[in-house]
């Protein structure tokens, strides 16, 4: 299955035996899409590696970009301008929604069933308009920076985004109807690709997988950074409310309400944003002392994570990444023993893998 197949999300492969319809072995066979981007790193220095952030989870970039600015930042004791970290929260909620509107709306495509994406697509063009307008890109932007972001929001921005979000809270309703609570959908997710608590753990399933399965850990709240202790949001968990606790339904509802809570965050962070300047002042070349620094950012796929090594020259000399998407790989074999083949693309898509945070 794949790596060229319409139910995989990206070129992954899976080399599945099978008995019938019946799934006896699904190993993860993975690497069409590496790039070598953690040593591309070492070569091309600390801020000539931002914008290869990007491409690490290119559905969700704008936390690639931070969970990397925050790496450099502890490592070179850069202080970033308080209206710089607002602008940051507001943009990398944004691309929660976003990125959680075209999973939601690939399930469902999956599932058989179009309509819901091409709904879940016309919000999201709406978010892109709204990044256009912050930093002129719509995929790979390249807005979070070391010592703060690319640009400062325009007049227009914050009631162009409100006016979305007054408009967006009430879609999400509207969507839930369409597909959500639709009875052939709730029965193709429902007690499907079920992950326990102790599973969820043991095999280090981060983000909406891990929360799916009943588990409170979200690195915004646990291990806050920027200024998410400023702003009061909750963390949907997995309830098993039409299955089984960790079914495929619960990793799908647990997106569908973090988009409600990320427009709660957005909407406290612009009321938040003070004036002032957003971006630190920096030398011509980032060279921070020999040390070693990790920091972790709750990105649309979990807990990611950046590990650095200085050696005081303005290059970092190892640099390591930690993604959801390649964690949640390791169990799928695990999971998909005894299941029907078409059950493995609602467990696939209830992941919500992309290909480039596997390989790197």
């Amino acid at each position: 299955m794949g790596p060229q197949h319409p139910a995989t999300h990206g070129v992954l492969r899976f080399v599945i035996k099978t008995d019938g319809e019946i799934i006896r072995e699904a190993k993860p066979d993975i690497g069409y899409l590496h790039r070598g981007m953690e040593k591309i790193a070492e070569k091309v220095g600390y801020t000539g590696f931002q914008p290869y952030t990007d491409r690490i989870d290119y559905v969700c970039a704008m936390t690639c970009n931070h969970a990397y600015a925050l790496a450099v930042e502890k490592l070179a004791a850069i202080q970033v301008p308080e209206r710089a970290e607002y602008l940051r929260v507001v943009a990398a909620e944004l691309n929660r929604i976003a990125s959680h509107l075209i999973m939601t709306g690939c399930v469902a495509m999956d599932m058989g069933a179009f309509t819901p994406f091409i709904h879940a697509i016309r919000e999201r063009e709406t978010i892109n308009d709204l990044f256009e307008m912050l930093c002129g890109a719509r995929l790979t932007y390249n807005y979070i920076r070391i010592g703060g972001v690319s640009f400062d929001a325009p007049p227009p921005f914050k009631d162009r985004c409100l006016a979305f979000l007054d408009h967006f809270e009430p879609i999400v309703d509207e969507f839930n109807r369409l597909i959500s609570f639709n009875n052939i959908f709730i029965k193709r997710l429902a007690g499907i690709g079920v992950i326990s608590k102790e599973d969820a753990i043991g095999y280090n399933l981060v983000g909406p997988n891990l929360r799916g399965s009943g588990v409170s850990f979200d690195v915004r709240k646990n291990i806050p950074y920027s200024v998410y202790p400023k702003i009061d949001f909750d963390v949907p968990v997995g309830t098993g409310e039409a299955g089984s606790l960790g079914d495929s339904y619960d990793r799908y509802m647990v997106r569908i309400r973090e988009m409600l809570e990320s427009c709660k965050i957005v909407r406290q962070a612009l009321s938040l944003t003070p004036n002032g300047d957003v971006m630190a002042k920096l030398p011509r070349k980032i060279k921070p002392p020999a040390a070693e620094g990790y920091t972790r950012c709750e990105s649309a796929r979990g807990d990611m994570g950046f590990y650095i090594v200085s050696d005081g020259t303005d290059k970092p000399y190892r640099l390591k990444m930690r993604t959801g998407s390649f964690s949640a790989m390791g169990i799928v074999d695990k999971v998909a023993k005894g299941m029907m083949l078409s059950d493995l693309v609602a467990f696939l898509a209830s992941l919500d893998v992309v290909a480039p945070e596997v390989d790197r």
